[in-house]
């Protein structure tokens, strides 16, 4: 049995306006943010602006509009980029590797011979993050 949401999680006041974070795509349903520990250039988070822990409590039709939202984000970092793939993770409950209990998808452009980095809780440049943000923004207005 999962744990009840708790609206004190970093993407739920990130939603409220509470905290800053690099916004790259914004609709009824979804928003996506930068991560700020990204695990390579272009790592992007879309999350439901429905309050849900998972996977496992989410309303099928909030993870249709997330799923539809990780589409699109996974077509703009592949452009932006110039990736030669894209890895999209998603994990839920601690056993399983989520730690912000907020529903989110990671995604990740990827290329040829180079690995992920590991999660390593540094924070990224708040100048990379812009640069790399305003890329995958172009390749959205495209």
């Amino acid at each position: 049995m999962t744990e009840p949401y708790d609206d004190g999680n970093v993407f739920a006041k990130i939603l409220r306006g509470d905290l800053p974070a690099e916004r790259l795509y914004d609709d009824d349903s979804t928003l996506v943010i930068m991560d700020i520990m990204p695990r390579g250039p272009g790592h992007c988070l879309v999350i439901p602006k429905t309050a849900a822990r998972n996977i496992l409590d989410v309303e099928p039709s909030s993870l249709s509009a997330v799923m539809a939202t990780t589409q699109v984000m996974a077509r703009a970092v592949m452009k932006a980029f110039s990736a030669d793939g894209v890895t999209i993770q998603q994990f839920n409950e601690p056993a399983g590797g989520q730690v912000v209990f907020h529903l989110h998808v990671h995604v990740i452009p990827r290329f040829d011979g180079v690995a992920m980095k590991p999660h390593t809780g540094t924070m990224e440049d708040r100048d990379v993050l812009k640069a790399n943000a305003d890329k995958i923004r172009a390749a959205l207005a495209q």
